[in-house]
């Protein structure tokens, strides 16, 4: 009865375990989740207030399908001040959640001769993103050898004829690095040279930074002139604490923003008014909040490495940005837990889940098996407790 897409579908790994978990959690256990990429502190005072006044103004009506004047032109007074870049008001939508920003650009900018290169590791989504838009994803898997990030010979090696779209995210989930100004400008150098190329830059976690920074490093901030075949994808559920609210947006240019629109207004169809109301007041009144998230998680991080020093079968890798630790857990496979092997990462994974109650992605699911991927985005105790649980598995595993 279903279509051969539907029969190809796949389910998101991180939203399949956290309703494991919850399943887990229901049945009376104590389960630390790790695995879903949404802060455990609330949305900004701002934004919540903002959210009752347009329910008690009665601002819940429907919006046009590509977002209200009001918000999409408090983005392009957003991005003016961190990147320095001028948008027109047509050159901007909003989306129900920077996930479908992603895919509907890639919807309405892929053909099924296409393909798509995606770094590895990768949002979990992405390539499945692809292949629902009838394209091919061209996978790039990216090692320690270069910090998990792809480089300029890499993304060379990789275009074909067939190049439609490079898929790109800095900071990266899972790994939470970020692309310095000297790797994006290589990067860039190599698009320069193909100018068929698009480009999706997805910038969710581009406010979430460690040194100090107001925002992650940008492309367009030594390559201007690919503005013009650039799309940027950000949202308010990262930085902004508003994962619940499902609002996301999208700039670039005029012709491909207007297809996003439209695909929405057949889909979707119009974001939610209350929820646009409370992202305009995100954007023009969190700035203090925001830097006050970057210290708390700067803090967690510090923690969270300094308690896993206590298990030498892990190699961490300290992020940039974002609130996900990159784990190398090859060191701990290859053994045994209560008469189960543990062979991969999937594995690994699986038991810490169902015997120890935590919560967390495999490596699989990036591209890079031998590794898993946590959030930290939760209280120190919580995630310390997490990590004497991993631990305890490693000590009994013979």
């Amino acid at each position: 009865m279903l279509s051969e897409r539907a029969k190809s579908l796949k389910t998101s790994p991180t939203l399949f375990l956290v309703a494991k978990a919850k399943e887990l959690q229901a049945q009376g256990n104590d389960v630390i989740s790790l695995t879903v990429g949404e802060p455990d502190w609330p949305t900004y005072p701002a934004a919540s207030e903002a959210g009752i006044e347009a329910i008690r103004k009665g601002i819940t009506k429907y919006t046009a399908a590509n977002g209200t004047l009001e918000l999409r032109k408090a983005i392009t007074q957003k991005i003016q001040s961190d990147l320095n870049l001028t948008y027109a008001l047509n050159e901007v939508v909003v989306t129900s959640g920077a996930k479908f920003a992603i895919f509907a650009a890639l919807q309405v900018l892929c053909d099924p001769t296409d393909e798509v290169i995606i770094h590895s590791p990768y949002w979990v989504s992405y390539p499945t993103m692809v292949e629902l838009a009838g394209a091919k994803p061209l996978l790039v898997t990216c090692t320690e050898e270069t910090n998990f990030k792809i480089t300029a010979d890499l993304l060379k090696k990789n275009i074909s004829p067939n190049t439609k779209v490079f898929l790109f995210c800095s900071p990266s989930n899972p790994t939470g690095f970020v692309y310095s100004k000297q790797e994006l400008k290589e990067i860039a150098e190599v698009l320069k040279q193909h100018p068929r190329i698009l480009v999706v830059s997805d910038d969710m976690y581009n406010r979430l930074m460690f040194d100090g920074a107001s925002c992650a490093p940008h492309i367009f901030e030594v390559a201007p002139e690919l503005k013009d075949r650039c799309v940027l994808i950000n949202g308010g559920s990262k930085a902004y604490a508003m994962t619940g609210w499902r609002i996301g947006w999208a700039l670039g240019p005029q012709k491909i923003i207007q297809a996003i629109g439209d695909y929405a207004s057949q889909s979707t169809g119009a974001p939610s008014s209350i929820s646009q109301y409370a992202a305009a007041a995100a954007l023009a009144n969190c700035e203090a909040n925001i830097k006050e998230t970057n210290n708390t998680l700067k803090q967690r991080l510090n923690s969270a490495l300094n308690e896993f020093k206590n298990i030498p079968e892990f190699k961490i890798y300290k992020p940039d940005g974002a609130f996900y630790l990159w784990v190398n857990i090859q060191k701990a496979l290859g053994k045994s837990y209560q008469g189960q092997r543990i062979i991969s990462s999937k594995d690994f994974c699986q038991v810490l889940l169902e015997k120890l109650y935590v919560a967390t992605v495999p490596g699989e699911e990036f591209g890079n098996p031998g590794f898993m991927r946590l959030s930290f985005a939760i209280s120190p105790e919580r995630l310390a407790e997490a990590i004497q649980r991993m631990k305890k598995l490693i000590s009994e595993m013979i």
